[in-house]
């Protein structure tokens, strides 16, 4: 345990932080967090349970004086987004992230950290074996696999909660409270290609994209950061003037985080190699010099490999690529016109892999709005069409709609109004929340969700606000004694 992070306030928060990132937790083996949390319930003797999808429960009894209170549902999700810089050694199915303080904020040494979600489970944690803080009837719900699928709330049964209030603890700005979310669907195209040998003279060189900020692909999509992937297959755009064939590409990998990195192995005729690296220059010092404020550390490089690749794509099939790539859309394509400042839809390009004769691309497309979801899902469906692919929707899950009349709202505005003498912003929010989901067996649940201050989730420049965690803890506690 990092003891530097475990002597900072409040306390139990952060000691409970350092002992849940010893863990690893991984979307979709969430085995030993699960029994992690199970221990922990029942070692302080409350009821505790997991459902048949691995979801947990542990209720605790109101504190003196509350037990007339609604109970309170606290809910945050186990499992972590696992991402980390190449230049990083790290296995993230064996270790635990390692922390270190940088002024007012924790990070992670070149991984993810996991505050998203894992601040929001600490602090959970925190009150279920605090003896000194007051509270009405609590149910804290731990569900699992939300970064990957949302599994976990889309398992959970109506009538297994016995609570009327929600209390979501995974937002990422301490001034927000939010009460709406988009939903989102994967948009998943493949096709094969045939594959042709290595020609004489041909050299092989590698390109390769790094140093992008990734981050959050519904939080973040806005900042108009880059995309590795949009980035990479620009570069080949340019270059396609010329006979150079592809052998594999690397890029992005989650679906839900922007891609920082990819790679890609070609061969080029080695009469053009010299005409193909300016073109490289050229554009790449354009690209460089679009995303100067944005992305400061973006590296492109084009290196000689040893020897020529084997096994290219076919040019018909490579050219298709290279077009319906250029095509996709990725970002935002529109904003709301009910909530100021809110993407409405967007689309993330979050994985391509080329090689054995294969073609993947897989985007996670949201929004607020379901028809404009599949207005845009079906656009992208059909430029991928065109070019030969089959495509797959999976993974779809709604959006959580905005209610001003909230009970629960009026009662987290007041609170938060009181201690901090400034008026929050409601918000809705530009990813996907599990309220939505929750909702749908519990459609009478009054549900809000807020956090503490988390910058570059999903990438490995996530971090938490040291000060920011303290108001969140304060302002947490103070709800929960004027819960109706």
């Amino acid at each position: 345990m990092n003891e530097e992070i475990v002597e900072l306030t409040p306390r139990s928060v952060w000691k409970n932080f350092a002992k849940l990132n010893e863990v690893p937790r991984p979307s979709k083996k969430e085995e030993r967090v699960i029994e992690f949390m199970i221990h922990f319930g029942k070692s302080l003797g409350l009821e505790t349970l997991s459902d048949e999808v691995g979801n947990v429960i542990i209720r605790k009894p109101a504190s003196s004086g509350m037990v007339d209170k609604k109970t309170v549902i606290l809910q945050s999700h186990l499992d972590m987004v696992h991402q980390k810089n190449s230049d990083t050694q790290f296995d993230f199915d064996k270790q635990g992230i390692q922390m270190y303080i940088e002024e007012d904020w924790v990070k992670a040494k070149g991984t993810t950290l996991g505050a998203d979600n894992g601040m929001g489970v600490a602090a959970i944690m925190s009150l279920l074996e605090a003896d000194d803080i007051q509270h009405p009837p609590l149910e804290a719900l731990f569900t699992i696999d939300e970064e990957t699928g949302m599994t976990g709330a889309f398992g959970l049964k109506g009538g297994l909660l016995k609570g009327e209030i929600l209390l979501n603890l995974d937002t990422e700005e301490d001034d927000e409270i939010d009460i709406g979310c988009a939903g989102g669907i994967d948009v998943t195209a493949t096709r094969t290609y045939k594959e042709v040998s290595v020609l004489p003279k041909e050299v092989g060189l590698e390109i390769n994209v790094k140093g992008l900020s990734g981050g959050h692909s519904g939080m973040d999509i806005h900042r108009g950061l880059g995309n590795a992937n949009k980035i990479m297959n620009r570069l080949l755009y340019n270059g396609n003037e010329l006979d150079f064939r592809i052998a594999e590409i690397s890029g992005g990998g989650l679906r839900n985080a922007i891609p920082r990195e990819s790679s890609c192995k070609l061969n080029v005729d080695e009469n053009q190699k010299n005409a193909f690296l300016e073109i490289m220059d050229r554009e790449i010092t354009t690209i460089k010099s679009e995303l100067v404020l944005k992305e400061p550390k973006l590296e492109i490089s084009v290196e000689d490999l040893d020897k020529p690749n084997e096994q290219l794509m076919e040019l018909e099939a490579q050219d298709k690529f290279i077009k319906i790539m250029y095509g996709l859309h990725n970002g935002v394509y529109s904003m709301s016109a009910s909530m100021k400042d809110l993407v409405e839809t967007s689309n993330n390009i979050a994985k391509v892999s080329v090689g054995n004769g294969t073609i993947l691309v897989g985007c996670l497309t949201r929004s607020s709005v379901e028809s404009g979801k599949m207005d845009l899902a079906n656009s992208l469906k059909s430029v991928f069409e065109l070019g030969g692919f089959a495509v797959d929707f999976s993974g779809a899950y709604p959006g959580w709609n905005p209610n001003m009349d909230s009970k629960i709202l009026k009662v987290v505005r007041s609170v938060y109004t009181n201690l901090f003498a400034s008026e929050p912003e409601v918000v809705a929010c530009h990813a996907g929340l599990e309220c939505g989901i929750l909702g749908q067996n519990y459609p009478e649940m009054d549900m809000v969700s807020f956090g503490p201050t988390i910058k570059g989730a999903h990438s490995p420049d996530e971090r938490v606000s040291i000060s920011s965690v303290q108001k969140f803890w304060k302002f947490l506690i103070e709800i929960l004694k004027q819960t109706p």
